[in-house]
């Protein structure tokens, strides 16, 4: 496949192990996907501050910070599903993984065929029903609720996870009012101590006006 729909989905994959990275960006993008690597925690984190993903799929045992600790956090910060993948096979250790609200679990060694149907499944279930998805417009803009797909007409507008969280935020309370202390008391969202000029920069940036 030598190029992607623009609304194919963007997965982030997390893995110090850099066959597995190798592995997975070339399956992937067979597969329709986009995808972005990062090695560790901290380049993860530089990746979704610039670009927005559908799923990450996140290694358990890395150098530094684990997977574990970057789900957690990603997780009170955030809607975006993720896909453990780990060596580890102990019941008790699956259950922490589980319980930090990831989306799915994967054990090493896993066939990629097997991660594929989950990663489908994964966006099926973000996506809600079969159906018509829940759509806001916005003069020329439409807002896909359940996939955060924002689209200028037919131009697919890539959203960085904090436009994608605002975005959310206003289409859940259409034509209400939304004070600048409760954007703000959602550190995933605006930083506390914002002035009201960088609040309206974030919002602005969502519609690219």
């Amino acid at each position: 496949m030598d190029t992607l729909p623009d609304n194919a989905a963007h997965i982030l994959v997390v893995d110090d192990d850099q066959r597995i990275r190798d592995l997975l960006a070339r399956y992937l993008f067979e597969q329709g996907f986009r995808v972005t690597t990062a090695t560790d925690a901290a380049s993860a984190r530089a990746a979704m501050r610039g670009l927005a993903f559908d799923v990450v799929i996140l290694d358990v045992m890395m150098p530094g910070e684990s997977g574990l600790e970057l789900a957690r956090d990603l997780k009170s910060i955030s809607s975006i599903p993720i896909c453990l993948l780990t060596a580890q096979v102990e019941p008790e250790q699956r259950i922490e993984g589980l319980e930090t609200g990831v989306d799915d679990y994967m054990a090493k060694p896993f066939e990629p065929r097997e991660l594929l149907l989950r990663l489908q499944n994964i966006l099926k279930r973000g996506r809600g029903p079969s159906g018509p998805r829940d759509e806001i417009k916005m003069g020329d803009y439409t807002f896909h609720v359940g996939r955060g797909e924002l689209k200028r007409k037919d131009e697919t507008i890539k959203l960085t996870e904090r436009e994608r969280d605002l975005l959310r935020l206003f289409a859940q309370r259409p034509g209400t009012p939304i004070a600048r202390h409760e954007l703000a008391s959602d550190p995933g969202l605006i930083a506390p101590n914002a002035a009201s000029w960088t609040i309206r920069s974030a919002i602005r940036s969502c519609l690219r006006i």
